[in-house]
């Protein structure tokens, strides 16, 4: 039995409502990660600004797409990860990039690579990257600010990830194509 309710438009807290209409006109369906997020308005509110910010830095979305993984992989959300499987496909995004980017191992593209390499040192030392970790980064091609925003994207999707984990949120029936289980 959970404690976290699943909420529809009209049983959500007044001020979650517009965000919660606004998440079902996008995608023409509400997540159930969404219907639990919006018992905290302010959450659901937080990480919609957060992704928002995010799909607007200098960051291709297809890189967005990397940091995303990088996080929920992490962070073992299974709904993050089916979810931007599906973006992977409306990308074109190759299936051996998908693949790694799901099994959380090396790319094939060296950019990429150095840009999932950069977000996991982020994760992994809680922002405080070695030099030479941001020096592998900038040498790809990627300018500090992208440091910046590989940041946003981490906060944005660890809230999510989080609130997704702690909620026991389920895979919609829409994602089920795309379920993925961490590696043991």
């Amino acid at each position: 039995m959970s404690v976290f309710t699943a909420h529809t438009t009209e049983t959500a807290p007044a001020a979650a409502r517009r965000a919660v209409e606004g998440v079902r006109g996008r995608f023409g369906w509400l997540p159930t990660p969404v219907a639990l997020m919006a018992e905290s308005p302010q959450l659901l509110a937080g990480f919609l600004k957060a992704n928002a910010g995010f799909e607007q830095t200098d960051l291709t979305p297809l890189e967005q797409e990397v940091v995303v993984f990088a996080v929920a992989t992490t962070n073992e959300c299974h709904v993050c990860v089916a979810l931007h499987t599906g973006r992977l496909t409306q990308l074109d995004a190759p299936a051996e990039l998908t693949a790694a980017l799901r099994d959380g191992t090396a790319l094939p593209e060296p950019r990429l690579e150095a840009l999932r390499r950069f977000t996991l040192a982020v994760l992994d030392h809680r922002g405080a990257v070695p030099d030479d970790e941001l020096d592998d980064f900038l040498t790809a091609g990627y300018q500090p600010r992208h440091a910046l925003d590989v940041v946003l994207g981490v906060g944005a999707y660890t809230m999510s990830t989080f609130a997704n984990r702690l909620t026991r949120a389920p895979l919609d029936p829409p994602l089920t194509a795309h379920a993925w289980t961490p590696a043991v």
